[in-house]
Order: C-alpha cells, then sequence, then structure tokens
C-alpha cells in the first residue's frame, strides 16, 4: 500500500507565499467547513507565532499549525512558565486520515522543545479530544464555548 504521506513535507512558513498557503488551509476547514467567523480565525497572534505547513509533493497546502511561544504564550496560559501554545491546527479534507494530523502536533512540539517548552497547551474542540488523547494529551477544567464550539483545554509535558 502506497504511504499517503509519501512526498508531503512540513516546515516552518517562511514568507509570504507560505503564509498565504497556511491561511487558505485554515480558511478551507475552519471559515468554509466550520462557519468560523473570519474575524475570529485570525488574530493579532498570528503576526508573532511560529506557523507550520504540511504541503503536498505538488505544492499543494495540506495542512497547517501555530505555535504560540514566549509573552504571549506565557499571558495566554496563566503565567505558566515553559508552556507553549499549539493552535489553528487543520488539515484540509482529503488530507484527513493519513497521520497528517499527527505529524503536524509533532511538528509543533518539536519547535516548542527548540523555543524551550516543558509543555504545551491546546484548545481542542470535544469532537477532536480522543484524537489528542491518542497523542498524549490529558484534558483539564470544564467544556467551553469558542467560535461557537465546545473546546476543552488539553496539556502534554514533552
Amino acid at each position: 500500500m502506497a504511504d499517503p504521506l509519501n512526498g508531503v513535507t512540513i516546515r516552518l512558513v517562511d514568507g509570504d507565499a507560505d503564509m498565504a498557503l497556511a491561511r487558505g488551509v485554515r480558511h478551507e476547514v475552519f471559515v468554509v467547513e466550520q462557519h468560523v467567523p473570519p474575524e475570529l480565525e485570525y488574530d493579532a497572534y498570528d503576526d508573532t507565532s511560529a506557523h507550520l505547513l504540511a504541503v503536498g509533493p505538488d505544492g499543494a497546502g495540506l495542512g497547517t499549525a501555530r505555535l504560540i511561544h514566549g509573552a504571549e504564550a506565557l499571558a495566554m496560559t496563566g503565567g505558566t512558565e515553559g508552556r507553549v501554545l499549539l493552535g489553528r491546527l487543520a488539515v484540509v479534507a482529503a488530507a484527513r486520515g493519513t497521520g497528517l494530523g499527527a505529524r503536524l502536533v509533532r511538528a509543533v512540539e518539536e519547535s516548542g522543545r527548540q523555543r524551550g517548552a516543558r509543555e504545551v497547551e491546546l484548545h481542542a474542540q470535544v469532537q477532536a479530544l480522543g484524537f489528542y488523547e491518542r497523542l498524549g494529551y490529558v484534558a483539564e477544567g470544564p467544556v467551553y464555548d469558542d467560535a461557537g464550539i465546545p473546546h476543552r483545554t488539553m496539556t502534554r509535558v514533552l
């Protein structure tokens, strides 16, 4: 059986063209499929975060994730030293079920480690809790609404 991820690369976003691909994936998944208003999907953290991008052999954007680190992460995680925030994980429909989402999560974790992180926090859609649990994340706290979608905070020690 052929590897569905053969030829797929994951890299840090570098420049406007990469960012346009990442934003295109997010638009398709969050704005079009999940009806998240664009004004909620794109925020000031986009300018200060590290973004990862999965690209197919044809150059098409297949997935993306965002890593909030530094002072922004400290503020968003309640002052937890050594914690970064994984967010905006999105994989286009055609690439779901291939393991790409898990590869993106691991790439964000590695990028966090390189920045000195000891823990990762994320805000998971409730329907994705099982996915993150299989990757070692633990849910904490109550379910809450974010952009009209039920979410729950999860963390993982690196």
